[in-house]
């Protein structure tokens, strides 16, 4: 004879509960990956690579140093929990339009090139982070 091992059903909130972690850890490592990104450039704000990076593309050096505070906040923005979700949210469409603008100024000024397309790697990430969030926050 055969012995048949029965498993119980998993129940819905188990189903659930797994859902939610799965869903915590997409969006933690695509958000630390947005960190790691972001986050260290303040600390390179003034290095002659950075500052010839947007002279390159003709953008004035306040905006330079304007944007790169902006995008440092920004960072902690995503990172931190504590912060409301309205806020979060203007993070994440202020890092669209960053990502996006630098693409597009980036073939503007050099062409169609591949490496111009780098930022729509960061640009999935960011859209990862969101949805993930707010699956987070459905649950």
């Amino acid at each position: 004879m055969n012995a048949i091992t029965l498993r119980p059903a998993m129940s819905n909130t188990t189903t659930a509960g797994k859902k939610l972690k799965r869903n915590k850890i997409i969006y933690w490592i695509s958000t630390t990956l947005l960190a790691l990104f972001i986050l260290p450039g303040i600390f390179f704000i003034n290095s002659q690579m950075a500052i010839e990076g947007t002279k390159h593309l003709g953008m004035p050096y306040w905006f330079h140093l304007e944007l790169g505070i902006a995008k440092f906040i920004g960072g902690l923005i995503l990172i931190l929990p504590m912060i409301p979700q309205r806020i979060k949210e203007w993070a994440y469409v202020a890092f669209g339009i960053d990502i996006l603008s630098a693409t597009i100024g980036h073939i503007a000024v050099d062409g169609f090139l591949l490496s111009s397309l780098e930022p729509l790697i960061f640009f999935l990430i960011l859209i990862i982070s969101y949805v993930y969030y707010h699956r987070i926050k459905n649950q």
